[in-house]
């Protein structure tokens, strides 16, 4: 994978660990899911990423997700006929070039623009809500 190719909207496979799960002590993703690159930071030790997960588990009314509609399930290479959602209260960060979690493997697709940027755009409003799990201390 080229690290260019990380940028807002980008979707891929990634060994993503829920907030639950780390709050208990665990500090490896059980599996590799769809996530989506919400903002990559310039940064001189190497880009920051946040990932937003991906999942087909309907969440709680409570949390702050979208179900993606299907046209861009298919933008983002996932299963079109499946109800996922993308989670917007919850991220993993990581380091390009650093992560021992980033698959070589290209991107399954992109978000649009249009479907992506109102969604961060609500979430820096309630970033402080969200729960942020750190990959890479």
């Amino acid at each position: 994978m080229s690290f260019e190719q990380l940028q807002t909207g980008a979707v891929l496979r990634y060994a993503y660990l829920w907030a639950r799960q780390s709050k208990v002590g665990e500090t490896e993703g059980r599996k590799d899911r769809p996530v989506a690159v919400g903002v990559r930071l310039a940064r001189k030790s190497g880009d920051l990423i946040l990932f937003f997960p991906v999942t087909s588990k309907e969440p709680e009314a409570s949390r702050f997700a979208v179900e993606i509609p299907p046209i861009e399930k298919r933008r983002a290479g996932l299963d079109a006929d499946m109800r996922l959602w993308l989670i917007l209260d919850e991220y993993n960060t990581d380091i390009i070039g650093l992560s021992f979690y980033m698959d070589p493997a290209p991107p399954l697709g992109s978000f649009s623009k249009a479907f992506l940027l109102p969604l961060l755009r609500a979430f820096v409003a309630r970033r402080k809500a969200a729960a942020e799990v750190n990959r890479f201390r």
